[in-house]
């Protein structure tokens, strides 16, 4: 399974930047990788481990904006279509076929 973390976060502030950028940060040391701008997915080994992730994601949530996520299966997510622009880096070496969960 994947969960996907969407967010629009204020960065008219000091403080909402600053924000945005330790949200940015958990997510990175979280296990997420950056889909495109403010889209953010990461792998979870089924219901419990996705609760654990969103139980980290309500810790670490900003005090303002809108945070929102998603989770959708392998076969879900390895349908998703990509209609303009090249695969990323990580799309390019790991497709959904070749993804081993221990």
């Amino acid at each position: 399974m994947r969960l996907l973390v969407f967010f629009d976060l204020p960065t008219t502030s000091a403080a909402a930047k600053r924000a945005y950028v330790l949200f940015r940060r958990f997510l990175l040391k979280d296990g997420y990788d950056m889909l495109q701008w403010s889209v953010y997915g990461r792998v979870v080994n089924g219901f419990d481990d996705m609760e654990t992730h969103l139980n980290r994601l309500n810790m670490n949530l900003p005090p303002e904006g809108s945070v929102r996520c998603l989770t959708v299966s392998e076969k879900q997510f390895a349908a998703m279509k990509l209609l303009v622009g090249p695969p990323r880096k990580q799309e390019k070496k790991v497709s959904a076929q070749q993804l081993v969960l221990l």
